[in-house]
């Protein structure tokens, strides 16, 4: 299966309008945004735990990066409340479960091959500094190698953001609300960027919190075989 597979364009999708499609696990359901392979797959999903559903133990050979939105996810390695950004990088294995039920933004297989690095964050207690230089915007890193940079910017209501994006990005709304080529993204949009693009964005009247990835697009490929 390929979706949204060619990364020199420029890509939005409200999630929020998709309408959610069975995974091979019951109670879990998915909405798709980027795919690249059939269940092993190079993807970038929106899905959806059932109250007291569950994953199958697995092991995540190209590595495991997500965002809980809603509820609580759990494995055998803790809770992760709403606001949680993980990564499980490549040969690391859980079994995930939802007893309240939960939301996850997931991105699968887009790892170094010899990543090891282990991210559990509570964004809800971090706080966001202000962006040098930058009027109305805060920044929280939360991960950055020699491959991307992975952050969570707060901006305040009609902020004017302009990046650069020689390496491309992609930008998920978690709240608020910004406008963008012409559209608005809220709660739930998604906007992938390719090399050389450029986010000209204004923050709707109640400002934005926008988790972003960038640098990354390079090296977007399928999974191994």
């Amino acid at each position: 299966m390929e979706l949204n597979a060619d990364f020199s364009e420029r890509v939005v999708m409200h999630s929020d309008q998709l309408e959610w499609v069975q995974s091979p696990m019951p109670g879990v359901d998915r909405r798709m945004l980027d795919r690249i392979g059939g269940e092993v797959a190079r993807a970038t999903t929106i899905v959806r735990y059932a109250p007291n559903s569950a994953f199958s133990e697995h092991t995540h050979t190209g590595g495991e990066e997500f965002i809980v939105l809603e509820g609580v996810f759990s494995d055998e390695h803790g809770d992760f409340p709403a606001g949680s950004y993980i990564r499980n990088p490549p040969t690391s294995a859980h079994t995930p479960v939802s007893e309240p039920g939960c939301v996850i933004f997931v991105k699968l297989w887009q790892f170094a091959p010899d990543d090891r690095t282990q991210v559990k964050i509570d964004m809800n207690k971090m706080e966001a500094v202000p962006a040098q230089g930058r009027s109305g915007v805060s920044i929280m890193p939360l991960f950055q190698d020699v491959r991307e940079t992975v952050r969570c910017e707060v901006w305040d209501a009609g902020a004017d953001v302009t990046l650069e994006l020689p390496e491309g990005g992609e930008f998920l709304v978690l709240e608020g609300s910004f406008d963008e080529g012409g559209g608005t993204l809220s709660k739930g949009g998604w906007l992938r960027l390719p090399v050389g693009g450029v986010l000209n964005a204004k923050a709707g009247p109640n400002g934005a919190r926008i988790w972003m990835k960038m640098r990354h697009i390079p090296h977007a490929k399928p999974p191994a075989a």
